[in-house]
């Protein structure tokens, strides 16, 4: 392959990237894991029920559930004046898939 057979074939997709990077900083954060583990042992919670669980405050945990929800990470479900939170195990499926796919 040539200089400029390599040159042409480099596109980066700086947006896309940046998407996918936002995506695997979200699940990395050690909080974040523990509350998808939580969330998977339970079902589904509530932001308080997280905060009391892990022992935070709702600010912190209502940051880091904004995160996993951009990342679609979790699923919402209101009811009444409650959000109730679970694991979208389609998109956390799909994240490892990727994952494997670059260290393999």
């Amino acid at each position: 392959m040539t200089t400029s057979e390599v040159r042409q074939e480099l596109k980066l997709d700086v947006v896309q990237l940046k998407k996918a990077a936002l995506v695997f900083r979200a699940i990395n954060h050690p909080l974040r894991r523990q509350m998808l583990e939580l969330l998977h042992s339970n079902m589904q919670m509530t932001v308080t029920a997280l905060y009391v669980k892990l022992r935070i405050e709702q600010s912190v945990a209502s940051q880091h559930l904004a995160i996993l929800r951009r990342a679609e990470l979790v699923h919402t479900e209101r009811n009444g004046k409650q959000i109730f939170y679970s694991v979208n195990y389609a998109r956390v499926k799909e994240v490892h898939a990727h994952a494997f796919k670059l260290v393999s």
